[in-house]
């Protein structure tokens, strides 16, 4: 990335994207990524290199139904053709959104305030979701799960459900949402944070799970808090049920 700021715009791109056939965002040595394949579009179409900084990385299999990365460019873009011509050259499990310039100084994983996904469950057999959400068939007890969610409120240490050998310098979060809701055809758990720690809301689902499915009482939750041992914690549940459904800047991101 340049840093002086007299040689460059800098522009955020929102997408969305199915990740099924990703190993995640962030660009990896032997696998495909949403980075790699974006960077690839946009560096054709461009005839630059284009490098994209993202706002949080989604872990190989995980669907996002909006992302912003940014990248630096030297000359003005024409915003709406870009988009256009980049939705038709991406394959169909990724789309853009929208294309904007910001201030050089915008950064799409630092000035993020909130970010907030979803965890999508049914309960029903379905062809429809056999790749979109987590089946699981025997009963389970939402009224005590959305009991044991609001213990994730009282807490900012989230090391019992962050990922092992992970290189974080702090396991403080801020939840500030955390809740079951249930519609006709699925359950979906929602939950916002300033930040979240790799694999962090599966394993929050699947500690859910564990008192949803009368295994354990609402009360062990906050027992799995206090261990800040990820042994402690339920077991992850899959990437397919899993999206990141927002991000949120302030205002002043904007030129």
């Amino acid at each position: 990335m340049h840093t002086n700021s007299n040689t460059f715009l800098r522009f955020f791109i929102e997408l969305s994207y199915f990740g099924k056939g990703y190993h995640g965002w962030q660009r990896q040595p032997n696998a495909v990524s949403i980075q790699q394949t974006l960077e690839e579009a946009l560096s054709t179409l461009m005839r630059n290199k284009i490098e994209l900084m993202g706002a949080g990385r989604t872990d190989a299999g995980v669907h996002a139904k909006q992302l912003f990365a940014h990248f630096d460019f030297e000359d003005a873009i024409d915003c709406p053709e870009l988009k256009r011509r980049l939705n038709a050259f991406l394959p169909e499990d990724i789309a853009i959104q929208q294309i904007f310039e910001v201030g050089v100084e915008a950064h799409a994983r630092f000035d993020a305030i909130a970010r907030s996904y979803e965890y999508w469950l049914v309960q029903d057999k379905s062809p429809f979701y056999k790749d979109s959400a987590h089946f699981i068939r025997e009963p389970l007890d939402f009224e005590a799960m959305n009991k044991a969610a609001i213990y994730l409120l009282e807490h900012r240490d989230f090391e019992c459900f962050s990922k092992s050998n992970t290189d974080v310098k702090t396991y403080l979060c801020n939840i500030e949402n955390a809740v079951w809701r249930i519609g006709d055809e699925k359950a979906v758990f929602h939950i916002t944070a300033d930040r979240f720690l790799r694999n962090m809301v599966r394993a929050i689902v699947g500690t859910l799970l564990e008192i949803g499915l009368k295994r354990k009482p609402v009360e062990w939750m906050q027992h799995v808090l206090q261990s800040k041992d990820r042994s402690e914690a339920g077991v992850s549940v899959p990437a397919k049920g899993l999206y990141l459904t927002q991000v949120v800047y302030p205002d002043s991101i904007h030129i």
